[in-house]
């Protein structure tokens, strides 16, 4: 079954797309659009027991660690879409991972955890611990996001790497895309979801 925001990225994939997905999980998502839209799709996973379950849901998978690129596995402009669904926050380098998702894709998509959001906000203030939600289940000591980041922080980096945004949703507790949370996405949405491309005048 597909997340919440793994439902959201199906309705931005024409059919019959090129699609890589990092961090693919158990397959899941390529599996679905392979099924409904008849994508032609790779995914990158590192976990041992997620690459086995890729393989078995029919996925072709190669183990890597993301952090140290794609130039051993793909040439520039292999797909239409590079998708990275929360997996960004985990990330050693994800600023590299941006420009290299846009070196072999000529979009990409990417969901991650709204720091921003003001849950988070409010357990900083008021309890002076780093924050625990449905979006961040995690503890500090054992959580996999090292690089954690807000909507505003996001754009401010697509804008620094010359990256246009030609999508964005965010979402809320429920999983619900409301009309409130556009006129304060940064603050109200606990998933963000972006698709993007690369400024042509930016290589």
């Amino acid at each position: 079954m597909l997340r919440p925001d793994q439902d959201m990225i199906c309705n931005w994939i024409h059919p019959e797309s090129r699609i890589l997905d990092l961090g693919c999980g158990d397959g899941t998502l390529l599996r679905h659009l392979t099924e409904q839209l008849n994508v032609d799709g790779y995914g990158l996973e590192l976990d041992d027991s997620n690459v086995l379950s890729s393989l078995r849901n029919g996925i072709n998978v190669i183990q890597s660690d993301l952090d140290r690129g794609l130039t051993d596995y793909f040439d520039d402009d292999s797909f239409d879409y590079v998708i990275m669904s929360l997996t960004l926050q985990a990330m050693n380098f994800p600023d590299r991972l941006l420009d290299e998702m846009l070196r072999v894709g000529r979009q990409g998509i990417i969901t991650f955890p709204n720091f921003g959001h003001w849950k988070n906000r409010i357990q900083l203030m008021f309890k002076g611990r780093m924050p625990v939600t449905n979006a961040l289940p995690n503890s500090w000591y054992n959580t996999p996001n090292i690089h954690l980041c807000t909507v505003t922080d996001f754009e401010k980096l697509c804008e620094q790497k010359g990256i246009r945004i030609l999508e964005r949703s965010v979402i809320d507790n429920r999983h619900r895309e409301q009309p409130l949370l556009k006129l304060s996405p940064n603050l109200l949405g606990e998933t963000a979801i972006y698709r993007f491309e690369r400024l042509p005048y930016h290589q």
